[in-house]
Order: structure tokens, then sequence, then C-alpha cells
């Protein structure tokens, strides 16, 4: 083994559990996807939605069905406000934390590492998919059907407060910090603005004014609960924000392809 691969080979021994976690390499040095951290937030993310959805089923039907009940305010009001305040205090922190710890030298930073951040960024857009269509199924579906078989008395049901005030917020509150994450860790975004990763982390923000519109119109005047009623046609805004991905990719991709050849490089 020559000096420059002990080297290599020491430093990898050497690195932080964290830098494992999120940043594996091969025996190379060079960067490889972090399939623990896909492993383990795809497991946490499936296991709250199962527990959410889990406790909704043994509880909507017996004290989710009448806002004006005393059992609906003490279980289903405070588990609402609980989590909005959990979820606000959780956005406190990641913004506070991406902004003070975010690099001052962007410019110094390692090929290696900056093709690991790249990598962590794709793993996270894996995740975050995999989640939306468990939210699809755990969630929305369950709303929709909820809706159509009991009867609508207010703003606030066992599936909305899951939907709307769980799912929603904790969605905006992690495309918030995915955005200031990526423009204060890579180079390629660092001075400039990602226009489609900005559409992408807009969408659960400009949907929420039409979740006002529709509650207020099924209060009001529109009971019918079907998809393609009109009160429901500005939700299409949140899947047209995520369209852009496909724009974010490019940019993505176009990184990975520059650093991927640069790093092998410094691996010969």
């Amino acid at each position: 083994m020559s000096i420059a691969a002990g080297g290599v080979q020491k430093n990898i021994k050497n690195r932080s559990l964290s830098n494992r976690f999120f940043y594996p390499v091969g025996e190379d040095g060079v960067p490889k996807p972090p399939i623990a951290f896909i492993l383990f937030f795809a497991a946490q993310g499936f296991l709250v939605s199962g527990v959410y959805r889990w406790f909704q089923e043994k509880n909507a039907f017996v004290s989710g069905l009448d806002y004006f009940e005393p059992e609906f305010q003490a279980i289903w009001m405070n588990l609402m406000w609980s989590q909005l305040a959990g979820i606000a205090l959780l956005g406190l922190f990641a913004i506070v934390w991406v902004l003070r710890t975010r690099d001052q030298n962007l410019e110094n930073l390692s090929p290696q590492r900056e093709l690991g951040r790249y990598y962590l960024i794709l793993s996270a857009l894996f995740i975050a998919t995999i989640l939306k269509l468990s939210a699809l199924s755990f969630f929305l579906e369950s709303d929709a059907a909820w809706h159509q078989v009991t009867i609508r008395d207010t703003d606030f049901t066992p599936t909305h407060i899951g939907l709307f005030y769980f799912i929603m917020p904790l969605d905006a509150v992690f495309m918030i910090f995915g955005f200031l994450w990526i423009h204060t860790r890579l180079p390629d975004f660092n001075k400039r603005i990602s226009i489609p990763l900005l559409m992408i982390a807009s969408a659960p923000l400009l949907i929420m004014p039409n979740l006002g519109f529709n509650e207020w119109g099924h209060t009001f005047f529109y009971a019918e609960e079907l998809f393609a009623a009109p009160v429901h046609y500005g939700f299409v805004v949140l899947g047209w924000g995520f369209l852009a991905i496909s724009g974010f990719l490019v940019q993505i991709v176009s990184g990975l392809h520059r650093l991927t050849r640069t790093t092998q490089q410094l691996a010969k």
C-alpha cells in the first residue's frame, strides 16, 4: 500500500459517526449514496404515519364525530394545537440552525464533500417521494372518504387535523429547510436562487389559502366532496409546484456529472 493510499484509509477510519452516516465514502475516498440515511428516515416517516393513522382509526368514530363534544376538544383539538406548536418550534430551530452553521468559505469546499452533499440531496428527494405517497394513501384519501360518509360540521375533523394541521405544515417546514440548506451548502446555488427549487418549496405555502377557501366553501355553500368539485381546483397548485422537480433534477445531475469526474480523477 502506498503512503497516499494509507493516508486515505486512515482518514476514512477517523471520520465521525455523523460523517459516516450522512456522507459515506468508499475505500478510495470517493463519496457514495448514504443508504443508512435513506433507510433510517424512511422508516421513521412510515412509523410516524402508521402510528398517526392507527390513532385516527381507533379514535375518529369514538370521539371525532362532533366538534362541539367535550371529548373532541380534549383529544383532537389538544392534539392539533400541540402538533402545530411543535412544528413551529421545529421550523424555528431548523431555520436558525441552518443559518448559524452555514459554510463561510464555500469556495474552499472539497469536491468530495460537495459530491457527498449532492448525494444527500438526492437521498432526501427519494425519501420525500416515498413519504408523500404514504401521506396520500394514509391521510388524503381517508379525508375524502371521511367527508363522504359523515356529516361535515366544522373545519376541524380528525382527518383534517392529520392532513391540514400536521402533514401540510410539516411539509412546508421541510421544504423551507431544504431550500435554505441547499443555498447555504452548495457553491452552485450559493450566489443565485434556483427557480425550480423555489417553486417546489413554495408549493405547500401557496396551497394554504385554498385550504381556507375550500373549508369556507364547504361550510356555507358546497357540501359535495367530489375531487372534481370547483372548490378543489386550487389544490392543483401543489401538484404544479412539484412538477418543477424536473428542472431541479437537471441542475443536480449537472453538478453530479462534473463532481463525479473530478473526484474520480483525484482518486487515481
